[in-house]
């Protein structure tokens, strides 16, 4: 007697495990195939699911060198930005539109205008205050040198960073300026102080003119360097000025700070 109802159990069984198997592979095919998203930093397609499994989280940029490139790109934006517009009139959008990338890509590295106006300070304006500092400190028993060497330092920091003098002028030397505002919380008026007394010091010496106030010197070297380079743009067509250097911007100002505009003594 053949034994049919065992036969159908095995085809049974075979077609269950046949559907199984099917359904398996489709669903490791669906996965492989699983709809792309956008990449934030161009909006173009990303990688397919199966290709993207590693550990990292969405919109994180593949590649650690990468990532540094493109964060650096965003903070080159941002100085542009702010130095064309201001800080406040800048959005973290307009940020990222400026550096070719989507807000999504901003905001993966800078949640808020604050946090990347923090991490500016710290990386960018930090190195550019030190280099500025220390102008009179280097030369302590003569004033002369001490404002010569901070103006042609003023220069060529203008001259490294493009964006600085517009920038300086807009935002720290201008009332309200919130880059000020942000940098006198973080560090106080230290610098500020010292370097007013070193003036007052060289007065009471006799080695600089008591007419000066000390609390305008400072600013009186900005005036005469940043400035001008500040507005550039305004006067580089001028015929009678349009061959001037920043060694002409910083040789004029040391000369009338130093001397005014009397000729200086005969040797």
């Amino acid at each position: 007697m053949a034994r049919t109802p065992s036969v159908g159990k095995k085809t049974s069984g075979a077609k269950a495990s046949g559907g199984s198997g099917s359904a398996a592979k489709l669903r490791k095919r669906a996965g492989q195939t699983a709809a792309v998203a956008a990449d934030p930093a161009t909006g173009a397609p990303a990688k397919t699911a199966s290709e993207g499994a590693s550990s990292r989280r969405p919109g994180r940029p593949p590649g650690a060198s990468r990532g540094a490139e493109q964060r650096t790109r965003l903070l080159d934006a941002a100085l542009e930005l702010f130095a064309r517009q201001g800080i406040v009139d800048t959005t973290l959008g307009q940020v990222a539109r400026e550096a070719g990338f989507t807000p999504a890509m901003m905001h993966y590295y800078f949640k808020t205008r604050d946090q990347l106006l923090d991490v500016l300070i710290d990386e960018r304006f930090l190195p550019l205050r030190a280099k500025l500092s220390g102008s009179f400190q280097t030369n302590p028993d003569d004033p002369i040198a001490g404002i010569t060497l901070l103006a042609q330092r003023f220069v060529e920091v203008a001259g490294d960073y493009p964006w600085f003098p517009s920038l300086w002028i807009r935002e720290v030397i201008s009332e309200g300026g919130l880059l000020k505002q942000r940098m006198h919380e973080r560090f106080g008026n230290a610098n500020q102080k010292s370097g007013i007394e070193f003036i007052e010091k060289w007065q009471k010496e006799g080695k600089l003119n008591r007419e000066l106030e000390p609390s305008l010197v400072f600013l009186s070297v900005i005036g005469l360097t940043i400035l001008p380079l500040a507005t550039s743009s305004m006067w580089r067509n001028d015929p009678a000025r349009r061959k001037l250097t920043a060694d002409d911007i910083a040789r004029h100002a040391v000369a009338l700070l130093t001397h005014g505009v009397t000729p200086p003594a005969a040797a």
